[in-house]
């Protein structure tokens, strides 16, 4: 696959007037848009001054506020204190860096209003990607098991990504658990709101679009995926993070509009939310390796979906294609 949409770009501007019927805020997508430096070195001062903003200079400040020992402090405290990290120092640059180096905004990160049919046909997409990205999770440390307990060499790497996993999985815990009314919306708000919109802003918005006015949009999406998966610092959960950035990638550029890919942000998160306070079910953190799984059935559900998801990618391109011939 070349592209998203082999047949036909949705996003380019060059079809006849009484052709295409999309919006002015479609249209402008790349054609209009004017670096005022290379949209490569753009996008790699977003994920480089993203993550040098967020993960080192608000680590420091949290460190300096609530001091080493972080479990002692106030959950809440800790829960509004990244929320404000994720705004000053994701959310807020990207809009910074996208007026300095490309000065339209709007284009750069996507601001048209998609139709409700959009939300939909994408929305599907999520209710396909969780199990099935949870049957990849499930298959994958089956392996990983497998290996560490034939080679010294990969047990050694198993155990360092063990004491990560261990204290992500410890963070996400502290960050889920709720005791009242008040503390489960501001779980949903620091886990599920906060993220969808500034995540999305920086790394499907300006990032994703500073690499599509250089290389191909599946080129650009799949890199802004692999850092978007990198960022997060989930050693078993990387290769699904990649997959749900890329898909969140390939909604952005097929509907050019930032605010489909924040709603499937959401709606994950926010599902993963219901899910744990509902069943109260610590499985949906933990993604240590096991060995006590049906292989067999975890790899045909594998199939299935993956059959599935891909009939609907299929139909979301032909959704666009029509869209602009219409």
């Amino acid at each position: 696959m070349n592209d998203f949409n082999s047949q036909q770009d949705p996003l380019k501007k060059d079809q006849e007037p009484e052709k295409d019927n999309r919006d002015d805020s479609e249209k402008s997508s790349g054609n209009g848009i004017q670096p005022q430096i290379s949209p490569i070195a753009a996008a790699f001062i977003g994920l480089i001054g993203g993550f040098i903003l967020y993960q080192i200079v608000g680590g420091v400040i949290t460190l300096l506020i609530f001091g080493m020992n972080l479990d002692s402090a106030p959950v809440n405290s800790i829960r509004l204190m990244t929320m404000a990290g994720q705004i000053l120092f994701i959310l807020l640059p990207a809009l910074l860096f996208s007026k300095w180096f490309y000065i339209d905004i709007s284009s750069v990160i996507r601001t048209r209003v998609p139709s409700w049919k959009e939300f939909v046909l994408f929305g599907i997409g999520i209710i396909i990607l969780t199990p099935l990205l949870q049957y990849f999770i499930t298959v994958q440390n089956y392996l990983i098991d497998i290996w560490a307990a034939n080679s010294h060499f990969v047990n050694s790497i198993k155990s360092a990504l063990d004491s990560l996993n261990d204290l992500v999985e410890k963070t996400y815990g502290n960050l889920l658990s709720a005791n009242n009314a008040y503390e489960a919306i501001l779980v949903v708000a620091v886990v599920a709101v906060v993220p969808a919109i500034c995540e999305e802003t920086m790394f499907r918005g300006f990032i994703q679009k500073s690499f599509e006015l250089k290389i191909k949009p599946v080129w650009a999406a799949l890199i802004t995926a692999i850092f978007f998966g990198i960022y997060h610092f989930n050693p078993y959960g990387m290769i699904p993070l990649i997959i749900l950035g890329f898909y969140f990638g390939f909604a952005a550029y097929m509907s050019n509009s930032i605010l489909v890919p924040m709603s499937l942000h959401f709606t994950n998160n926010f599902i993963a939310i219901m899910v744990y306070f509902l069943a109260g079910n610590e499985d949906l953190i933990k993604s240590t390796p096991t060995s006590d799984i049906d292989l067999n059935s975890a790899l045909l559900m594998i199939i299935l979906l993956t059959l599935i998801m891909t009939g609907l990618l299929i139909t979301i391109k032909k959704y666009y294609s029509k869209q602009i011939i219409t």
